[in-house]
């Protein structure tokens, strides 16, 4: 029987991407782990391995489509013995995959009233009626969720519903990491989905581009098409500050101790043989002893260190911090995991490799998604302070500013220290203000004292 290939979900957000290179040609054999193809998505480009063996009988999308759907068919597999120019044929219809669950769902539902029994003013069913009737098909079709035993486990575990999660395994099984990663982005509850109310506000209309159009003189401007990335960062922030109470805490930090103490590790640094030459094992920068800062206070912080769903609090037993890195049209969030059990040196090297590949589109998404907080630093820009937008299911993000030199008053006097001006944005439903000042104040705390975070 024919195998249709379709257009893998690489991340829970993601809705379409680019066919950007086939890697098999039709008549070539494949196995389970052979690379097939390369996709790109809004972050990054990532390899497709075929999940099935058998003959690739039919490309059906070719190399460099743009726009590809989700679940869309892009090639068909003949499966050993059959007939490859059957199967070819064959993939014309991909839906006939998804017969079975669509009988299931009408088997499901309940029998409609015949078409005399109807009476013309009471055809129409009732909101209520039209809600049960929904219900019982989802019911029914989410008894038996086609999944692993082990993503059910953990899927019960975390109060997680099984028939919201979008599967990526083999014929759309939703396996552990579709799990975790709905768990990380504050997937929904069943009872969330319950107690949910049944009509939403409707959200207000954009502005057309006509009418911004409008506004501009006839030739005075060139128009730039939004690619798959700039699509995304917009959807997200307009998520989260539409949806996420947001509020603020500055505080003053100090870094006398800490560029000191900076400059005394990197002068120890030993030295390693390279193609390029001798060069440092490592450079510390003042973000990778941010970062570090941040994990800690996590780490003494650990009420803060959660993430919000409308029926749990995710305690994170680790810090897991992303760190914004700006790259072409856009930016992305990488993730230091267990930053709080890494040296200043290590995170220092994973910190270049990520940036590196980041900015090459090369990073996996376990590399940028989840996380349980967030570090923005515009101080070498010259910037002293802003407030950066929580990234869900983040509750903190920390926005940096740059250091400079200002008066200090010590003692009754006067003196001239390095200051730098960070801005704590937290989510008000996971972390009150208090236990945010609280947080605000351990990372204060790490920063003026680095030397602990060497211990």
């Amino acid at each position: 029987m024919p195998i249709n290939i379709t257009m893998p979900a690489l991340s829970p957000t993601m809705e379409e991407g680019n066919l950007a290179k086939w890697l098999v040609k039709e008549g070539d054999k494949v196995g389970p782990g052979d690379v097939i193809a390369e996709i790109e998505t809004d972050k990054a480009t990532m390899e497709v391995e075929a999940v099935d063996e058998g003959t690739v009988a039919r490309i059906v999308v070719p190399a460099g489509t743009e726009g590809v759907k989700v679940n869309a068919l892009i090639a068909v597999l003949a499966e050993e013995g059959e007939d490859v120019s059957a199967a070819a044929g064959a993939g014309d219809a991909p839906a006939k995959a998804e017969a079975p669950e669509a009988e299931k769902k009408e088997a499901a539902a309940p029998e409609a009233p015949k078409p005399e029994a109807v009476k013309p003013e009471v055809a129409k069913p009732s909101p209520a009626s039209a809600a049960s009737v929904a219900e019982a098909a989802s019911s029914s079709a989410s008894e038996r969720p086609f999944s692993s035993p082990l993503a059910r486990r953990i899927a019960k575990e975390a109060g997680i519903e099984l028939s919201a999660v979008k599967g990526t395994g083999p014929h759309g099984r939703v396996v552990k990491k579709d799990v975790e990663a709905a768990i990380s982005s504050g997937g929904k509850t069943a009872a969330a989905e319950k107690a949910a109310p049944s009509a939403a506000t409707p959200a207000p209309k954009p502005v057309s581009d006509d009418a911004v159009l409008k506004l501009f003189e006839e030739g005075s401007y060139e128009l730039v098409p939004h690619d798959g990335m700039r699509k995304t960062i917009a959807k997200r922030l307009l998520e989260a500050k539409s949806t996420v109470p947001h509020f603020y805490l500055t505080v003053d930090c100090e870094l006398d101790a800490l560029l000191a103490l900076r400059a005394q590790i990197n002068s120890a640094s030993p030295m390693r043989k390279t193609e390029k030459g001798d060069v440092p094992a490592y450079k510390l920068s003042v973000n990778d002893m941010i970062i570090k800062a941040m994990a800690l206070a996590l780490r003494d912080v650990p009420e803060a260190n959660v993430s919000w769903t409308e029926a749990n609090m995710v305690k994170h037993k680790h810090s897991d911090v992303g760190v914004a890195v700006s790259i072409p049209g856009g930016l992305i969030t990488p993730i230091i995991r267990k930053a709080e059990q890494k040296t200043l040196s290590t995170i220092s090297n994973e910190m270049k490799d990520l940036a590196r590949r980041a900015r090459d589109r090369k990073l996996k998404p376990e590399e940028y998604q989840g996380g349980t907080t967030a570090v923005s630093n515009l101080g070498m820009f010259g910037v002293k302070d802003f407030a950066a937008i929580i990234n869900p299911p983040h509750a903190t993000i920390l926005a940096i500013g740059a250091g400079e030199q200002r008066a200090v008053v010590k003692n009754g006097e006067i003196k001239i220290a390095t200051v730098m001006s960070v801005t704590l944005s937290t989510d008000h439903r996971a972390v009150d203000g208090a236990l945010g000042a609280e947080l605000a104040q351990a990372f204060k705390r790490h920063i003026e004292n680095p030397m602990g975070m060497l211990v």
